[in-house]
């Protein structure tokens, strides 16, 4: 399919998902042009302060802390350890009302040890705890803390996510000396309030405030950022609120404008961060404030954990796309093909009449008995690939397209369905999305 056909299908599935609630009030082309117009004359006003990261999809000003950027790289492992939380956000996107076993992307870990053995193999430099809110099995923390202090690299990266109502002095001292490096504060579930955050002062190497910008919260947000510095906080991440099945119910009841893409997000939200990076920029407040979007989620997590994956079977034969994908070429000469390297394409591609490109990505089954290729603790696992797509074949007039795609000067998405396919599986999209 084309890129805008690949839209297309985006506008239809989302439509699909939530056509229970009609009331919801999806991006029209007027709406997108007022938005985007509003969007861009905020884009316009940042000074030279304001730097772009991650292909142009993370805008921030001052700094961003180093787990962010540890994700962005994909070098970092996010463990829910348990899915119960003791907030009610209206802007929650997922349910947060039971408890689990530690879980991350579909692992259980029920010892402690062995998710430090997850974290070793796979290589992770970071490792952050999140929920529900962890506070609530405050135990449980401590151990999985603790454990990875004990069993990982000595410079691994520890932060934790919490609402803060739970803190303590006390539990501050004790996640100090278990070596936490950051703690992140969502004050939009204490209603704005912050009380809790003096206990990590002075304990806790670095106190980030992380929400989601909520739209009718702007002006209250901008207003507290001289208290949040006085308390301590270093940087002030903005997420990008999401529709979802969880939270529609409640989200409906705002006047929201919806954008549609891989997920729907709320037009407005986006708008919210943008207007506070640009508050701190005009007002040159010491805060470092980054915007996490939607579109920058999807695109580097998901590439990031797909990497680490993919290094497992990578040889001479397979090379590992900027978005994450094995792949791999033949080159066909007289109907005939014959497998080769994407560099030799690069090198002799006038030697071919087409090529045959196929992407995979990589699994991990759980296993039991024999047949395993890897542990992780008391649990085995088998390595498989899976097809990402069908084969595509690339004719000879194509290949100037194509080249430009591999060695990445393939800015704009190709109309054509079968370059766009390629496109999307060896790049990673660059820039914000227009509303339109």
């Amino acid at each position: 399919m084309s890129f805008s056909v690949y839209l297309n299908e985006l506008i239809n599935k989302n439509h699909q998902s939530f056509k229970q609630y009609p009331g919801l009030r999806w991006m029209n082309p007027y709406q997108a042009i007022d938005l985007e117009t509003q969007r861009n004359e905020t884009l316009a006003s940042f000074t030279e302060e304001v730097q772009w990261a991650f292909k142009k999809t993370k805008p921030y000003i001052n700094s961003i802390s180093r787990g962010c950027q540890l994700c962005g790289e994909g070098e970092w492992s996010c463990l829910f350890i348990t899915g119960l939380c003791n907030a009610n956000c209206f802007y929650c996107p997922t349910t947060q009302q039971a408890d689990h076993l530690p879980t991350t992307q579909q692992f259980n870990f029920e010892k402690a040890g062995d998710y430090a053995d997850y974290i070793n193999k796979m290589k992770f430099k970071g490792v952050s705890f999140s929920g529900g809110e962890p506070l609530l099995f405050f135990d449980r923390l401590v151990e999985y803390v603790r454990t990875i202090r004990q069993n990982c690299a000595p410079d691994i990266y520890i932060w934790m996510y919490t609402n803060g109502k739970l803190l303590t002095k006390e539990k501050a001292e004790i996640l100090s000396e278990m070596g936490i490096d950051e703690i992140r504060f969502d004050i939009g579930a204490t209603d704005y309030k912050f009380d809790t955050i003096q206990f990590a002062q002075g304990k806790i190497p670095h106190i980030t405030v992380e929400i989601p910008a909520v739209p009718e919260k702007t002006e209250r947000i901008k207003s507290l950022l001289p208290e949040l510095i006085k308390c301590g906080v270093t940087n002030l991440n903005l997420h990008q609120m999401r529709l979802t099945s969880h939270n529609v119910s409640k989200l409906e009841k705002h006047n929201y404008t919806y954008l549609h893409g891989e997920a729907p997000v709320v037009a407005q939200s986006e708008l919210s961060a943008l207007e506070i990076i640009q508050h701190v920029d005009q007002h040159k407040i010491p805060l470092g404030v980054n915007y996490c979007g939607f579109q920058y989620k999807n695109r580097f997590q998901k590439s990031g954990y797909r990497k680490k994956l993919a290094h497992m079977l990578a040889d001479n034969q397979v090379w590992i796309t900027a978005a994450g994908y094995l792949g791999e070429i033949s080159g066909v000469v007289n109907e005939e093909s014959e497998s080769i390297t994407r560099e030799s394409f690069l090198r002799e591609s006038d030697r071919f009449t087409s090529v045959l490109i196929r992407f995979s990505g990589i699994m991990l089954e759980l296993v039991f008995g024999l047949g395993y290729d890897l542990t992780f603790g008391d649990n085995h696992y088998k390595i498989t690939r899976k097809a990402a797509l069908k084969t595509i074949e690339i004719p000879q007039e194509d290949f100037p397209e194509l080249i430009k795609i591999f060695v990445g000067e393939s800015t704009e998405a190709p109309e054509c369905e079968d370059l766009f396919n390629v496109w999307r599986h060896v790049q990673i999209e660059s820039g914000m999305r227009d509303y339109q």
